[in-house]
């Protein structure tokens, strides 16, 4: 089993051990140009690179992928992308196949991230067809759910998540499948559900997945998005099934993101 870094109290009393590597993803969403990637990734990676206990993986725009992947090639960092189609080839114009982001390099890629349903109309069979033809061709899909902010009012939390997982997941292995908790109305609010509140959810999806995939389901790292910072990831790393992170805006900065990524020593 992987070991947790001790929290932030030096103590090495608080060493907790768990059976998934933790695992930290920066979305970039629609920023950075290929100089101002190539900038980050200059100011990061030698703040990163000692670090083998945590899967590190970056998803920058399209634009970038192939200058961002030649230059972490070697190091511990792994890139998604954060989207795709699910043919392999065809005349769909402007859209991108599993074919080509192996190609350019990348390991993953974010599937059903609340902004593709909520701006482009994506529903849980357009996930679950992007989710099954990652998987074919080789790709590690980060698989994202989570609910609104009124479905959260209504108490329909668990009832969300429980569709998008039955629908979103139908006929795919666990083969390469990281899950993303993002409530909806924690991403890029300020806002986070308390580390609780995130345990609470991630405990059901492990329920779920483990009547996907049965024992499987325990090696499977479910991430928490939503608001992430530096000053809340010890927080929510502590809690049995948090994972990890998939970070937004705290993920543009080199010397934020390090600071998650390497969470739970000593600041």
């Amino acid at each position: 089993m992987t070991p947790v870094l001790p929290l932030d109290n030096g103590s090495m009393a608080t060493v907790k051990y768990r059976m998934r590597k933790p695992f930290i993803a920066a979305n970039w969403k629609m920023h950075k140009t290929i100089p101002e990637a190539l900038a980050f990734l200059s100011a990061f990676l030698p703040l990163v690179k000692d670090v083998t206990d945590v899967t590190i993986v970056l998803a920058p725009p399209f634009t970038a992928l192939a200058r961002v992947s030649e230059e972490v090639r070697g190091s511990n960092v792994r890139i998604a992308a954060q989207d795709l189609f699910f043919e392999e080839k065809g005349a769909f114009t402007g859209e991108i196949s599993p074919v080509m982001l192996a190609d350019v390099g990348c390991s993953y890629v974010i599937v059903g991230h609340s902004e593709r349903r909520q701006y482009f109309f994506e529903t849980d069979d357009v996930v679950n067809k992007k989710t099954r033809a990652a998987q074919k061709f080789g790709l590690g899909a980060i698989f994202c759910i989570g609910e609104s902010l009124a479905e959260r009012e209504e108490g329909k939390t668990f009832e969300v998540i429980h569709r998008e997982i039955e629908r979103g997941l139908d006929g795919v292995a666990p083969r390469g499948l990281v899950v993303a908790y993002e409530p909806i109305w924690a991403i890029g609010t300020g806002r986070t559900a308390s580390p609780q509140q995130a345990q609470d959810a991630h405990a059901f999806i492990r329920e779920k997945l483990r009547g996907f995939y049965g024992n499987e389901a325990e090696r499977l790292c479910i991430l928490y998005g939503g608001s992430v910072t530096p000053e809340n990831i010890d927080s929510l790393m502590e809690k049995p099934d948090v994972d990890g992170a998939l970070v937004g805006g705290a993920s543009l900065k080199p010397e934020q993101f390090a600071s998650i990524v390497t969470f739970g020593r000593k600041k």
